[in-house]
């Protein structure tokens, strides 16, 4: 079975174009530019975003792995105006997700009952994979930034100057356009680092939502049509060119405790969330932190997550901005 993947590129001179990689060979497309252009189309003339695709499709090919080396390649979905893509995301998803973050929370709980986390997992693996048309069991929940927080595949990982810690999360992100009359579109998925701060959430899970505000990287490429139910991939990190840490992770329905329509459906209840022409980002969790295996990062560590039928990793160094005062200013 073939995979096609869409991907942006931009050039040094700053113009843009689409490729389209499938078969084992990556062309350009002699039409729209970005994805959400391309995605747009789709929408208005009523066709797979596949299939409109495949019809911009030139004759000119692409060395994808030296167009990556070469930090030509972007994330696999953006917007003009930041302001208008959202990144949030969902918790305990993944069979297994639930063991480290109850050893995370089980020193604030008493050893004799389940932690909240245990209890939303569990309630997640009774409740969130629904028959059609019934309301399946909400997910945990987390906002993480707009458009200005998403970076590309090479991009440096950026923790704030107050963070106390900062690493990965190999994750799905579900790529989705609202349509003019409010309906939301997945366009695909791609792989991501959904980055996160396990000390600040370690300390109280109250704090979830402080230590989920940090970027995220979004993989280059975007997985069309239906998302495959088995995902197997490795997470790295890379110390002074030496692999420290390995481990595969598991993703993809056959390996989550919610379907991916029941995901969908708790984020886009919300009215907020279905503003025509936005985007979304939407990380649908993991079971697999080196944090959980007692792993410090330090500035420097580069992150490489990879799966099959990617074919292209995300790789992306940790770095620190500086620790700045805000002053609020009564007017």
């Amino acid at each position: 079975m073939t995979h096609a993947r869409l991907i942006q590129h931009r050039a040094d001179d700053g113009a843009r174009r689409l490729i389209l990689a499938e078969d084992g060979a990556a062309s350009i497309l002699s039409g729209p530019h970005t994805t959400r252009e391309l995605a747009g189309e789709a929408i208005s003339s009523h066709r797979s975003l596949l299939d409109l695709a495949r019809e911009y499709r030139a004759s000119e090919k692409v060395d994808l792995a030296a167009e990556l080396e070469a930090g030509h390649l972007l994330p696999a979905i953006d917007h003009e105006d930041p302001a208008h893509l959202l990144m949030t995301g969902t918790g305990l998803t993944h069979l297994g997700s639930a063991e480290g973050r109850d050893k995370m929370h089980k020193a604030m709980a008493d050893s004799d009952s389940q932690t909240d986390s245990m209890k939303m997992f569990l309630e997640g693996v009774e409740g969130g994979k629904p028959v059609a048309g019934e309301s399946g069991q909400q997910p945990e929940w987390f906002f993480k930034g707009d458009g200005q927080t998403l970076v590309g595949p090479r991009d440096n990982l950026t923790s704030p100057g107050f963070a106390l810690d900062g690493s990965e999360e190999p994750e799905l992100a579900g790529i989705y356009l609202i349509g003019d009359d409010g309906t939301p579109f997945r366009l695909g998925i791609a792989l991501a680092n959904e980055f996160s701060d396990h000390i600040t959430e370690r300390h109280n899970y109250l704090w979830l939502a402080h230590s989920k505000l940090r970027p995220a990287a979004l993989g280059a490429e975007l997985l069309l049509s239906e998302v495959p139910q088995d995902i197997r991939g490795t997470s790295r990190i890379y110390r002074g060119g030496k692999c420290i840490w390995e481990k595969p992770f598991l993703t993809g329905e056959d390996n989550m405790s919610h379907s991916l329509a029941n995901l969908e459906a708790h984020h886009f209840k919300y009215a907020g969330f279905r503003g025509p022409g936005d985007i979304h980002v939407h990380f649908f969790g993991t079971a697999t932190l080196s944090f959980a295996d007692g792993v410090s990062t330090r500035i420097g560590d580069e992150f490489e997550i990879s799966a099959a039928p990617f074919a292209l990793p995300v790789r992306n160094r940790l770095a620190q901005a500086e620790q700045t005062a805000v002053e609020v200013k009564v007017l």
